[in-house]
């Protein structure tokens, strides 16, 4: 366990997703994903939730806490891409965040942030003071 990277940073969240995202799909498809942490914020792993097209992706709350549960997770980080390069949330993505945030907070699965990815760079919910 102790090998597994432990996230204290929206940088190494970013820096552990650039790794598992496919860059021929970085900029063409947009997708989902969430890591799965432990009390420490150690990987337990990163699921891939939702895959859509150029503008948007469906991610289900219910599929993302079904993983955390079944992962034993205390912690989520979430996280799409804008192929646009555009990384400003949109207000679909300001209200899935809230979604999350208010589902974890029954289920005692703390969201720790929600990170944007872009080809060049990344936005996060928790740097801004969105969480």
């Amino acid at each position: 366990m102790s090998e597994r990277p432990q996230i204290n940073s929206s940088k190494l969240a970013y820096e552990l997703l650039l790794q598992t995202w496919n860059d021929d799909h970085l900029q063409f498809i947009e997708e989902f994903k969430v890591i799965l942490l432990n009390r420490q914020n150690r990987v337990l792993g990163i699921l891939p939730v939702g895959q859509g097209g150029l503008s948007g992706v469906t991610a289900d709350p219910k599929v993302i806490f079904a993983a955390a549960l079944k992962a034993s997770s205390s912690g989520i980080i979430v996280t799409h891409n804008h192929p646009s390069g555009n990384c400003s949330p949109s207000e679909a993505d300001i209200r899935m965040t809230r979604t999350l945030i208010a589902g974890g907070k029954l289920l005692d699965i703390q969201v720790h942030d929600h990170i944007i990815i872009c080809p060049d760079a990344y936005y996060s919910f928790s740097d801004e003071g969105l969480m």
